[in-house]
């Protein structure tokens, strides 16, 4: 029988069936995919195979098979550096919630999300959040942000979940697709949910007033079916997001605007540093690309990890500031 993962918890998964059945099942002995060191063989949005079981007290099922993936998005495992964890497979498209203040979200965080949706294929619009808690200086901030990426090509939405604006723009991006939600923790993606399908009645906090970051109310990823023909990946917020396996000379390549430039640099391996004649460099003096964009750039091809994720609030937050002048 072949199902899709709607919900991993670890060590069990709930499948959805192709007559519509949910049944939670195991995976058979170890399970490895190919190639990827991840900290959970199995994630949401797979298609598997199983065979059903019966016991005394219910019907489960066994994996034993995992259909060639379309694509997948993953972070570093916060404890092990070498793996990483498998956020979500299949996935027609990923809105990236974006708060400016409460919590806020960085240029940095941005970036290293779309570099890693970029490696995977994967379609990102950004979606800034909470626009009804916006005073002049905080809407100055949000347009500048939208501003950047707009240039670059990447579809922005402004969203108020509690005064539901844009929610039916959202809505219609949504209509026929597996989408994902993901940002922080506190950005609104559970409210969110809940302003475009209040039956799901999914739990929500309070951002923490002393260290202005979210409280986790999604312990693990889950898809749920929307009544407007819509699927939804409600992902964990993330804190840090470590970029994973990914060779310098490539790193370029996943911003739009260096990779459009790459042809008009002296060398072919440019990256963009020290090198004479460097198209992405004249393009950065003439203000064509924008400065939080190379600084994200370059602290991704150092491989500034570690520090990214212990002050993703502090440091990487004054640096934006500051490049906003």
């Amino acid at each position: 029988m072949t199902g899709i993962v709607y919900k991993s918890t670890g060590s069990w998964y709930t499948v959805k069936s192709d007559k519509g059945h949910f049944i939670e099942c195991r995976i058979k002995g170890k399970f490895r995919m190919k190639g990827i060191k991840s900290t959970n063989p199995i994630a949401v949005g797979d298609l598997v195979d199983y065979e059903l079981e019966e016991s005394s007290d219910a019907i489960t099922g066994t994996i034993h098979k995992i259909h060639d993936r379309k694509n997948y998005i993953v972070r570093k495992s916060v404890n092990l550096s070498h793996q990483m964890h498998i956020i979500a497979a299949n996935i027609d498209c990923v809105f990236l919630l974006i708060t400016i203040n409460n919590p806020p979200t960085t240029f940095n965080f941005i970036d290293r999300f779309l570099v890693t949706a970029e490696a995977y294929g994967i379609e990102t619009v950004l979606v800034f959040n909470k626009i009804d808690t916006f005073d002049e200086a905080t809407l100055d901030e949000q347009l500048y942000m939208q501003h950047v990426y707009q240039e670059i090509g990447y579809q922005c939405l402004r969203v108020s979940s509690t005064e539901r604006k844009g929610v039916e723009e959202l809505k219609e991006l949504m209509i026929d697709k597996v989408s994902m939600f993901s940002g922080h923790s506190g950005v609104g993606k559970s409210t969110l949910v809940n302003a475009m399908e209040p039956s799901l009645h999914l739990k929500t906090k309070n951002i923490s007033e002393a260290s202005k970051q979210g409280q986790h109310t999604t312990t693990f990823a889950e898809m749920y079916d929307l009544s407007f023909g819509a699927r939804i990946i409600d992902t964990p917020g993330i804190k840090g997001f470590g970029i994973v396996d990914m060779e310098k000379s490539e790193i370029s390549d996943y911003f739009p605007e260096f990779f459009r430039l790459k042809d008009k640099c002296k060398f072919n391996n440019c990256l963009h540093k020290e090198e004479p004649k460097c198209a992405v460099k004249q393009a950065l003096e003439n203000d064509d690309i924008a400065w939080s964009r190379y600084n994200s750039y370059l602290k991704i091809l150092e491989g500034d990890d570690e520090h990214y994720r212990t002050d993703i609030y502090d440091e990487d937050r004054k640096q934006s500031d500051e490049l906003r002048g």
